[in-house]
């Protein structure tokens, strides 16, 4: 855990901001959802992260 996990829920979080934009040019609703979901996924595990920093600390 560490540098990686933070690697992963960036592109995580950038993969949802992707995905939500493609929906909304495409008028694909159950695509821009699936990328807020994602957002708030990588966002949560971010927040983990960040928890666990200041434990180690």
């Amino acid at each position: 855990m560490g540098i990686d996990d933070k690697i992963n829920n960036a592109s995580e979080q950038a993969a949802g901001k992707v995905k939500e934009g493609a929906g909304r040019a495409t008028g694909d609703e159950r695509l821009e959802s699936e990328g807020h979901k994602d957002q708030a996924s990588a966002n949560l595990k971010q927040a983990g992260e960040k928890i666990k920093d200041v434990f180690r600390s």
